[in-house]
């Protein structure tokens, strides 16, 4: 599973920084292990599965 070009990665990057902003709002708390909820993220995003909450 790879990204196209820089483009596409940083697109990938802002999303799942989006997405993990709205995850926190909806924890109530920063969230210290976020590198792995953007891995996560991205991975299942690039695969078309459910995306983490």
């Amino acid at each position: 599973m790879s990204y196209e070009s820089v483009e596409d990665l940083a697109a990938a990057l802002r999303r799942a920084a989006e997405a993990h902003g709205r995850h926190e709002e909806r924890t109530g708390q920063e969230d210290p292990d976020w590198p792995d909820w953007y891995a996560l993220y991205m991975v299942r995003e690039r695969a078309g599965q459910e995306l983490p909450g």
